[in-house]
C-alpha cells in the first residue's frame, strides 16, 4: 500500500512538470477572440442609448447631495 502511495506520488509530480501549456496557436486563437470581443464591446458602449444612459448615471453621480 506503501509503494503504490509513493508510486502514484512520483507520477503526480512527473505529470506536474511536463510542459502542456498553450501553444502559439492557441495564443493566437485568444487574442483575436479577446479583440473581437473588446470591439464589440466597445461598439455596445458608445452606441447612442448606452452612451446616453451613461452620462445620464454619471451626472447623477455628480450632482447627488450629502
Amino acid at each position: 500500500m506503501w509503494m503504490r502511495t509513493q508510486r502514484m506520488r512520483r507520477e503526480w509530480r512527473r505529470r506536474m512538470r511536463t510542459d502542456s501549456g498553450m501553444t502559439t496557436s492557441e495564443y493566437a486563437v485568444g487574442t483575436i477572440a479577446a479583440c473581437a470581443f473588446a470591439a464589440v464591446l466597445y461598439k455596445v458602449v458608445t452606441s447612442g442609448p448606452v452612451s446616453d444612459a451613461l452620462q445620464s448615471l454619471i451626472a447623477r453621480a455628480l450632482n447627488a447631495q450629502f
